[in-house]
């Protein structure tokens, strides 16, 4: 059990019991903003290592990351850009859209644009130096995979940096750049599940 964001997929989002009524919902606000709509998510078959899909775990402790957020020059901006979302899409708008549709952590839905989650996301990373070891394609808990293994500390070794000494943070910066490079890579949304 536990919390993980996971792209969202083509059956979700069209299922009256899941995610239709979201879809729905942000459709009309987009457009009422005279936006682009979202995408529907692309029927694709699941292939191990391929970007298909992403799915990682909130597992690690998380308040090291929260801090980082705060500390960066445009603080709360930064905080959320990164974690005040419920839902993640590939449309490019400014401010955040509030949906009176039920999120699985919140009685409304939050939603998102990856360009901005993922512009804050590269600006901690690049504060981070985090390593180009970090894995891009992230289909099944490949980011703690990395994270929890051997790799990262011969990382840390032939790339040292901030990263290396907070490794939760590292791994949550890691986690919300990936995520808004699948979104926008893959025109899908991302959701907590």
């Amino acid at each position: 059990m536990g919390i993980y964001v996971c792209s969202v997929d083509a059956d979700d989002w069209s299922d009256e019991d899941i995610l239709r009524p979201t879809a729905q919902a942000l459709d009309a606000e987009l457009s009422k903003r005279g936006l682009a709509l979202c995408p529907p998510p692309a029927a694709v078959k699941f292939v191990p290592q391929s970007g298909t899909s992403f799915e990682e775990k909130m597992y690690r402790p998380i308040q090291t990351f929260e801090d980082l957020c705060r500390a960066q020059s445009d603080g709360q901006d930064s905080y959320d850009a990164l974690l005040g979302w419920d839902l993640l899409v590939p449309v490019d708008f400014a401010d955040s859209l509030t949906l009176p549709v039920p999120a699985p952590y919140s009685e409304n839905t939050t939603v998102l644009s990856a360009h901005r989650t993922l512009r804050a996301a590269e600006r901690l990373a690049a504060q981070l130096a985090l390593p180009p070891h970090v894995p891009h394609r992230c289909d099944n808990l490949d980011l703690g995979d990395w994270f929890d293994s051997p790799a990262t500390a011969e990382a840390a070794v032939s790339h040292p940096g901030p990263w290396a000494e907070d490794l939760d943070a590292a791994y949550y910066t890691a986690l919300y750049l990936r995520a808004a490079e699948h979104s926008l890579r893959r025109q899908c949304p991302i959701s907590y599940v």
